[in-house]
C-alpha cells in the first residue's frame, strides 16, 4: 500500500459562524487519483485552499508530501500543483507566453523553459496554434492549458477543481485521458473535487464524500457500493416458453421480479444471493440463457448515502 502524500486529522474551519470543514480526518496515497465528491458549498474548494496554506484552519492538523502547508508554504508549492475551477489566464497573450512566464515564477532553470513549454503544449496538442492569442481558444484548449500550466514545474501533486465543469463531451474526455496518463504514466497523485459523479467512478481509485464539511463516506467506487447499496438487480434471460413458469415461482418465494422486454429483472439483497437464485431456477427445471447482475454505479451510492443522511437530521 503506498505511503500518505496528504494526511488531514480532524481539520475543521469556520467562517464566522459558519463551519465549512467539520473536523475532517482522511489520508491521500501516492500516485493514486482521490475524488472529492460533494454538492455545491460541501467543502471542497475550502479544503484545497487550507491545503495549500490559502488559509488558516481554526483547528486540527494536515501534512502534505511531509510538510506542513502552514510553516513551509513555498517550499511545497514547488512540489505541487493546482487547476482552479475557474483558472485565469492571460487572454492578450500566446499560450507560448502564458506558460513561459509562469514557468519562470515556478523556478523552473532558464534553459529548460523553451523545451518544457513546447513539450508540454505538444502534449496537450496545443502546439500547432502555441503563438496564436489565449482570447481565441476555445473553452476546452483553455482548460488543457491551464492544465498544463500547473504541470510546468513537473509537480508530485495535482490538485483539480472541476476540470471539466463546463465542458463538452469530447474536451472533457481529453481531460479525463489526461488524468489517466498523468496518474498512470507518470506516477502523479491526483486530487480530483467534482460533483460529476460519472467522472469519479471513471477517473477516481478511491473517494471521500463529503456534506456540509463533514466526511460522509470514504472507500473505493466498489467498497462504497457494498456498504451503502442494500439491493442488486440481476437480468435473467430464460427460455421464452418458460417466462411465465419463471414469474410464477419467483413471486411464489416472495422475490420481487419484473419483465423488462426480452429479459426478466430480479432484485436481490446482494451479489451472494445470486448463486441461491440460479439454484432454485435450475432445480425447477428452468432453462438459462443468460444471468448477469447490473453494476450499482456511485451516483445510486452517492444518493444512498445523502438520503441516509436526511434521515438521520
Amino acid at each position: 500500500m503506498s505511503s500518505p502524500v496528504i494526511t488531514i486529522t480532524n481539520l475543521t474551519h469556520r467562517f464566522g459562524d459558519h463551519i465549512a470543514i467539520d473536523d475532517l480526518t482522511l489520508d491521500v496515497r501516492a500516485g493514486e487519483v482521490f475524488g472529492f465528491l460533494g454538492h455545491n458549498g460541501a467543502g471542497k474548494t475550502t479544503t484545497i485552499r487550507l491545503l495549500n496554506s490559502l488559509l488558516t484552519p481554526s483547528s486540527g492538523e494536515m501534512q502534505v508530501l511531509g510538510f506542513n502547508p502552514l510553516r513551509n508554504g513555498p517550499a511545497l508549492r514547488t512540489r505541487t500543483g493546482v487547476l482552479t475551477e475557474t483558472p485565469s489566464l492571460d487572454e492578450r497573450l500566446s499560450a507560448y507566453d502564458n506558460l513561459s512566464i509562469f514557468a519562470d515564477l515556478y523556478g523552473v532553470a532558464r534553459s529548460e523553459v523553451g523545451k518544457r513549454v513546447e513539450d508540454l503544449l505538444s502534449e496537450f496538442e496545443l502546439l500547432d496554434r502555441a503563438k496564436e492569442k489565449v482570447a481565441g481558444y476555445s473553452k476546452g484548449m483553455k482548460q488543457r492549458l491551464a492544465i498544463a500550466r500547473a504541470l510546468l514545474h513537473k509537480p508530485e501533486l495535482l490538485y483539480l477543481d472541476e476540470p471539466t465543469a463546463g465542458l463538452d463531451p469530447l474536451a472533457a474526455y481529453h481531460v479525463h485521458e489526461l488524468v489517466f496518463r498523468l496518474a498512470r504514466r507518470d506516477g502523479c497523485t491526483v486530487f480530483l473535487c467534482t460533483h460529476n459523479l460519472t467522472e469519479a467512478e471513471k477517473l477516481c481509485d478511491r473517494v471521500a464524500v463529503l456534506d456540509h464539511g463533514r466526511l460522509a463516506a470514504l472507500g473505493t467506487p466498489r467498497e462504497l457500493t457494498r456498504q451503502y447499496v442494500r439491493r442488486l438487480d440481476v437480468e435473467v434471460e430464460v427460455d421464452e416458453e418458460q417466462i411465465t413458469d419463471c414469474l410464477e415461482l419467483l413471486k411464489k418465494h416472495s422475490i420481487e421480479i419484473r419483465r423488462e422486454k426480452e429479459v426478466l429483472v430480479v432484485t436481490l439483497g446482494s451479489r451472494e444471493e445470486i448463486p441461491l437464485l440460479a439454484g432454485r431456477l435450475t432445480s425447477s427445471r428452468i432453462r438459462i440463457y443468460r444471468l448477469a447482475a447490473r453494476e450499482t454505479d456511485l451516483e445510486e451510492v452517492y444518493f444512498s448515502i445523502h438520503q441516509g443522511r436526511e434521515n438521520i437530521k
